[in-house]
């Protein structure tokens, strides 16, 4: 620093518990990544404040396909472990979302878009419409996008892995116009927080895609 020069400016930043938080975290998960060989980075996209606001680790890189699996399974199966191992670290580790490259949000839109087509479905044929077999994260969402709507109920059936939303007409309308691929108001939310999904799982709380066991939606 010669004279005249500009003083340095030094930048000092807060560790609040929420920080603190997503920074243990970053560590469970890049642990995690290492063991499992991946060249994949997490970072911390977002610090939290608490269950209505989870801290979300985004995981970018060249294996980050990688991570996320068939439907998401492997990267549900990372948040799982993530949080059973920062709880038991942490007191009071709150609720920790693991996404790729936004993944979580891509998929969201592609199963409320796919209810909305099954919805549009069994209105027209008068004829309940059984969808393929989903993990209980995308059945909330399939529950949660149709949850307003009074032309169709939903209810999952069959055990394990086929486990599937059967998506049955009300009668209330006969038909309605094109949604065009879901433009009929926001219904629906991260995680399935918002709205009742028909069938039971009503609770509130923390939200059901937070928690660890996500494995079965009980409806």
């Amino acid at each position: 620093m010669g004279i005249g020069a500009e003083p340095a400016k030094v930048r000092v930043s807060l560790i609040t518990g929420s920080t603190a938080g997503a920074s243990a975290a970053l560590g469970v998960v890049t642990d995690l990544l290492n063991a499992m060989d991946v060249d994949a980075t997490p970072t911390i996209r977002s610090s939290g404040t608490g269950a209505d606001n989870p801290t979300i680790i985004d995981i970018q890189g060249e294996d980050a396909g990688l991570i996320i699996g068939r439907r998401g399974e492997t990267l549900r199966a990372l948040q799982y472990v993530t949080n059973i191992i920062l709880g038991r670290r942490e007191d009071d580790a709150g609720p920790i979302i693991v996404d790729v490259e936004q993944y979580r949000d891509r998929r969201e839109q592609q199963v409320s878009v796919l209810a909305e087509r099954m919805a549009e479905r069994a209105i027209s044929s008068g004829q309940p419409v059984e969808m393929e077999a989903m993990s209980a994260a995308d059945r909330r969402l399939v529950h949660v996008a149709l949850a307003e709507d009074k032309g169709v109920t939903t209810e999952s059936s069959g055990e394990g892995t086929q486990r599937r939303v059967v998506v049955t007409p009300t009668g209330e309308r006969a038909a309605r116009p094109s949604s065009g691929g879901g433009d009929r108001g926001p219904r629906r939310s991260s995680g399935g927080n918002s709205g009742s999904p028909r069938g039971g799982n009503r609770g509130g709380g923390t939200p059901s895609e937070y928690r660890p066991n996500y494995s079965d939606d009980r409806e």
